[in-house]
């Protein structure tokens, strides 16, 4: 009789901490919907931001170049920086990005030839080559904190704001966003990098943004 009676017991109190686990994985997976969605709409609320003021540099993003010619969308990035430079509102210039194996060019010595060709003096264009938005911003962080410079405009697609301010800060710097006005990423095609944007977001506010290496974006 004892047997049967332990056996039900036991049953029973299978069935709890069954319910109880249930109920714990609904509410983290309930949790992390939210966080994830709360995160999007800050991330998209940022790319909707524009703020050119006054400051001692301009960090230009790195983006896909093809032997020394900008992409699409890397050309919009550096016609951004250039108008802020032509508009003195920073006399200094960050570029950014290593290369691919294969180039005979890194993103940074694109920007740096670009800018030369349309009129900025080489004095004031930095070149660092980071291959992840966190290299590029700690690099670019070295060089203007060197100088005792903190006060940045961030060039980048609208997409990418969110987590470069981010990072920005978190090395010290006080950033302003200037997302590319003529991205050639537009509409429903901006969704995928939105998506890939909030959760390097996400993930990056809980583990800390150095730790996004893996994620190895060509930002």
């Amino acid at each position: 009789m004892a047997a049967p009676v332990a056996a039900v017991a036991g049953f029973l109190l299978l069935r709890k901490i069954i319910r109880i686990v249930i109920k714990t994985l609904l509410v983290v997976i309930v949790v992390a919907v939210v966080y994830f969605a709360v995160t999007v709409v800050q991330v998209w609320l940022t790319s909707r931001e524009s703020d050119p003021q006054k400051s001692q540099a301009i960090v230009i993003l790195g983006a896909a170049q093809y032997n020394g010619v900008p992409s699409p969308d890397l050309l919009a990035r550096l016609q951004d920086a250039d108008e802020l430079y032509r508009e003195h509102l920073a006399p200094l210039i960050i570029a950014t990005g290593a290369k691919e194996p294969g180039d005979h060019y890194t993103e940074a010595e694109t920007e740096a030839t670009w800018l030369k060709n349309n009129g900025v003096p080489e004095s004031a264009v930095i070149q660092v080559g980071g291959r992840t938005t966190w290299q590029n911003l700690s690099l670019a962080a070295e060089q203007l904190k060197q100088r005792g410079l903190h006060e940045v405009l961030i060039a980048t697609d609208g997409f990418h704001e969110d987590r470069c301010l981010a990072i920005a800060s978190e090395l010290g710097l006080q950033p302003k966003p200037v997302p590319a006005a003529s991205s050639p990423i537009k509409g429903w095609s901006t969704f995928p990098y939105f998506m890939k944007e909030s959760a390097a977001v996400a993930i990056g506010r809980v583990i800390g943004y150095s730790h996004l290496e893996w994620l190895h974006d060509v930002s």
